[in-house]
């Protein structure tokens, strides 16, 4: 017989969890008499893609990893002395291995759930205080997405609190900011009706209609300025000042709260995260108390459990966008936790000293470049500076510096014809700054007059700045930071013990495993949250994130660089587009909300261009994600809400009412598909057709994309844009909160206005496309790689198959858990789609129960909640994703079940309303060991509901948390050592 020379270990039967005889099982369980019939009764017969879809053969893993060797080969990691706001860096190995490449960090979900996410939240509150301690502003949140984002931010929120803003609509913004901030920030502003000015802001009058300023502090090309006076300035006329800013810098600098600031944005990049050609990086943001309620992202606070112990949750979540809807000044709903938590474990392992030292040693070295330059007769611009030269000279200067750079595969910053900057790192040494000499000598006497300079060139040639002994004396001699000593730093920072007591990689290894051990991720059950898709990410496809060739370019270096990165943009692209059915897509959107907010701004830059002008209405149904409504009023948008029949649809009467009423200002609706109730309308081409009828474009909301992949398509559904949550969809960890990516697919009359970008040519077409939405051109390109990845190791097979499973394992739990609580929506043929709410609003009348003591009692089983309360209050959204086996999602609905037998007997009298086993839930051993028991229940029935948790179980490291007191008594940085 042949034999099939085919790998046989193919990956999707890794990704997907049930068997093929599971498989049978569940569908004799559902009442279906196969798959592909209730693939059929599921999904809308006028709306199946009808064909496989057109991507490459998949890959096997071993093959994946060789083609990713292969393309990694195609960049060229030359040494960036670029700057702008990104750095090389050294991720101590620590850190790396046991944080960075770690599962139990990488797959845990957002900490709504507190009691089972205090490691994660402790690692963020040392990063709220890091950045508080190192910018000298009393509160900073959980993390941004990147620095221009930040700033962004920054403005919004000051024109929502500043004296002036009231008649005031001029945000001034340096012209010594990073460019790429500027862009991101003009972006943020036209929708609103705010107008950038940028200028020489010391010299700029601000009584002209400024509610605000953005500094930059060092300035883009190095300077360290005394904004103190400006500072006064500013608050003198009513404005309020951000300063975007360098952590490392401000270890030897003034804080800018110090300097009179009111908001510190920027990067924590350098703090031990890799460059990776853009991102993922954490961005900080910190502020003073009084903003708190106003500050955008994350906040984590200390409060205490049922017991009285100190505990840490996420505080004041009113604030959040997703309770605020078109209300909310920001549609940030995520953040870059699994960044953030290296950044502040980096300065855990380092302390205050080493932090100082390594700040120390960058000044130094820059300090002897700029001598050795100054011997050179090379002009360094500014006096005052930390990192990073301004170096002038004639324009055939600079083309000789740049040959010679070129020649020693080095990257200088090109500011303008006559103008480069250097900026160095934590990795710089000796011979870099020797190197740089030789490169800045190269054009000694170039641009001079035919016989003029040429012994003056010779001198010149023979020197080069010091030798490596003078360099050494320099260091030694205490060459150090150039500020002047009004700007030098003498406030203490990091002087909570956990900064100064974890530098031996012994004692960082326990803490971090002590951290991790005080959370559940996907490495100890399901996390089955709906609309959130917390599916396997498999080893594989996060290995190459820590390949040097994929993390250390410079996201500014030459496209010609990276050739290896510009191949997996240009194939992911394509593969996006094949399974969006679109023809143009920006990869460019760094989470799903910046997502939604570039949809969005690319159909309002359409419609200017056809001059309707006037459409700002946007259609939004009652049910969606609050991210929408945030993201319309971001752009200027008005939100009219459609409403839902009592299936869960969307009502096409009302749809048809306000399309009409509204149809010569209508812009857009905004539409989950499948909804968010967890059904696929079988109206949505109607629904589609009737906003295309009043001129508006249709916004598909990709969250739910998965259920879609290989059976139907945005694009042929009557769509014109989608955003895509590759950190749902396609395997990007959630990382605990973050990282995500959003990119948009587009129909092709869209694709002219994709974003841009200043400082590397993509996107859309000039003078057309919007600006850009990120830092970075290809928004946090190094985890393209992950999705990237899961696309060519599925194949189109196997990621229609991963979509049928998806929906099978959804039917399967609303199945079986259907007699104990209802499933609250169907579709037409009782059917769910990949996802399914369970409804328990009754449980409270007859029981005295709320849908989180259920969430609560869920952890004493091994369990992370389902997402609670939306899109319906007292339901539970549940989404088991085709990675889970059926054995696990067996243990689920038993736990499920269990419970609900539990709420029989409070509902039968046999356990009282309150003080029962749910009410006190979760149970912590310290609780289950304390000499005297007095509950009304037996210690074993709280601690071992089954017995399965006899062999395996996850115990809550605290009780149930006061969020009230949290709230009230808002501390948001580590807590003194006599509370721990």
């Amino acid at each position: 017989m042949p034999i099939d020379l085919s790998s046989p270990d193919r990956f999707p039967a890794r990704h997907i969890g049930p068997r093929a005889d599971d498989v049978l099982r569940m569908l004799r369980v559902i009442g279906a008499p196969s798959l592909a019939a209730m693939i059929d009764d599921v999904v809308p017969p006028d709306i199946r893609l009808g064909r496989a879809l057109q991507l490459p053969p998949p890959a096997t893993e071993h093959e994946l990893l060789d083609e990713l060797q292969s393309l990694a080969a195609q960049n060229q990691v030359w040494r960036s002395f670029i700057g702008m706001g990104y750095y090389d860096c050294i991720t101590p190995p620590v850190i790396q291995r046991n944080i960075l490449e770690n599962p139990g960090w990488y797959t845990q979900y957002t900490p709504y759930q507190a009691e089972i996410s205090q490691g994660r939240l402790e690692a963020l509150l040392n990063y709220q205080t890091m950045v508080a301690d190192l910018t000298g502003l009393p509160i900073a949140n959980a993390s941004l997405l990147d620095e221009a984002t930040a700033a962004a931010e920054a403005m919004t929120m000051v024109h929502a609190v500043a004296p002036a803003a009231e008649s005031a609509r001029t945000f001034l913004v340096s012209d010594a900011c990073h460019p790429q901030t500027i862009d991101v920030v003009r972006t943020r502003a036209e929708p609103l009706g705010i107008e950038v000015a940028v200028a020489n802001v010391e010299a700029h009058d601000l009584r002209g209609g400024v509610f605000g300023v953005l500094l930059q502090y060092p300035a883009s090309d190095g300077a360290v300025t005394d904004h103190r006076a400006l500072i006064a300035r500013a608050h003198a006329a009513g404005a309020l000042v951000v300063m975007a800013t360098d952590l490392l810098a401000l270890a030897l600098l003034v804080p800018p709260g110090e300097l009179g600031a009111d908001v510190a944005v920027g990067s924590a990049q350098r703090f031990g995260v890799p460059m990776g050609y853009g991102g993922p990086h954490a961005a900080f943001f910190a502020t003073k108390e009084e903003w708190v309620r106003k500050m955008p992202g994350r906040l984590i606070g200390v409060s205490q459990d049922a017991h009285g112990h100190v505990a840490l949750r996420m505080a004041l979540q009113t604030r959040e966008q997703h309770i605020r809807r078109e209300r909310a000044t920001s549609n940030i709903c995520t953040a870059q936790v699994l960044l953030a938590v290296v950044a502040s474990m980096y300065a855990v392992y380092h302390g205050p000293a080493g932090l100082r030292a390594i700040a120390a040693r960058v000044a130094a070295l820059t300090t002897v470049l700029a001598r050795g330059l100054a011997r050179l007769g090379v002009t360094v611009k500014h006096a005052s500076y930390f990192d990073t030269l301004r170096v002038e000279g004639s324009a055939g200067q600079v083309a000789a510096w740049l040959r010679a750079a070129e020649a020693r595969r080095v990257n200088l910053r090109v500011i303008d014809a006559r103008t480069l900057s250097v900026s160095l790192d934590e990795t710089a040494r000796a011979d870099d700054v020797q190197a740089l000499w030789e490169i800045l000598r190269a054009g000694a006497g170039a641009g001079a007059g035919a016989g003029a300079g040429t012994a003056d060139a010779a001198r010149a040639g023979a020197a080069a700045g010091f030798t490596p002994a003078e360099i050494a004396r320099e260091l030694d001699a205490g060459a150090a930071l150039s500020a002047p000593a009004a700007l030098r730093r003498t406030t203490p920072y990091l002087t909570h013990p956990v900064f100064n007591r974890h530098h031996s990689e012994t004692e960082m290894l326990r803490y971090m495993r002590r951290l991790e051990a005080r959370d559940l991720s996907l490495t100890r059950s399901m996390i089955p949250l709906g609309s959130c898709t917390m599916k396997l990410n498999a080893t594989t496809e996060m290995v190459p994130i820590t390949w040097p060739a994929w993390n250390r370019l410079h996201p500014f270096a030459p496209p010609a660089q990276a050739g290896g990165y510009q191949v997996i943009f240009k194939q992911l692209e394509a593969m996006l587009a094949e399974i969006t059915g679109f023809a143009g897509v920006s990869l460019q959107p760094n989470a799903g909300s910046q997502g939604e907010y570039t949809g969005l701004l690319v159909i309002r830059r359409y419609h200017h261009s056809r001059g309707q002008t006037a459409r700002d209405v946007c259609l939004i149904p009652s049910s969606a994600h609050g991210t929408n409504p945030a993201s319309a009023a971001m752009v200027g948008y008005k939100v009219v809400v459609v409403a839902c029949d009592e299936r869960g649809n969307v009502d096409l009467g009302d749809l048809a009412r306000k399309a009409e009423e509204h149809r010569d200002r209508l812009a857009a609706l905004m539409v989950t598909y499948p909804s968010t109730h967890g059904v696929f309308e079988h109206e949505i081409k109607k629904i589609c057709a009737v906003v295309h009828q009043h001129g508006g474009q249709v916004y598909m909301d990709g969250a739910n994309m998965n259920a879609q992949v290989g059976l139907c398509r945005p694009g042929d559904i009557g769509a014109d844009v989608c955003h895509l949550n590759l950190h749902k969809t396609f395997c990007i960890p959630h990382g605990g909160g973050g990282p995500g990516m959003g990119p948009i697919a587009v129909a092709k009359h869209l694709a002219p206005f994709l974003p841009r970008h200043p400082v590397i040519e993509t996107g859309g077409e000039k003078g057309i496309g919007i600006g850009a939405v990120s830092a970075a051109p290809w928004g946090s390109a190094s985890i393209l790689l992950i999705s990237w990845a899961y696309i060519r190791l599925m194949g189109a097979d196997g990621l229609t198959e991963a979509t049928r499973i998806a929906i099978l394992n959804a039917n399967y739990i609303a199945k079986r858990l259907d007699a104990s609580y209802p499933v609250f929506y169907r579709g037409e043929k009782g059917f769910v789609a990949h996802e399914c709410i369970l409804d328990m609003r009754h449980l409270k009348k007859i029981a005295g129960v709320e849908v989180e003591d259920v969430a609560k009692r869920l952890i004493d089983y091994g369990f992370h909640a389902p997402t609670m309360s939306f899109p319906i209050p007292s339901t539970m959204m549940v989404e088991p994703t085709e990675s889970e086996p059926l054995a696990e999602l067996d243990r689920f609905c038993e736990a499920m079940i269990a419970i609900r037998a539990e709420i029989r007997e409070i509902e039968e009298g046999g356990a009282p309303r309150e003080g029962n086993v749910l009410k006190n839930a979760p149970h912590t051993a310290a609780a289950l060991l304390a000499g005297e028991w007095t509950a009304s229940y037996p210690r074993d029935k709280a601690a071992f509901p089954v017995p399965s948790l006899r062999d395996d179980k996850f115990w809550p490291p605290v009780g149930r948390l006061n969020n009230v007191l949290g709230d009230r008594k808002l501390f948001c940085s580590c807590p003194p050592v006599e509370d721990s």
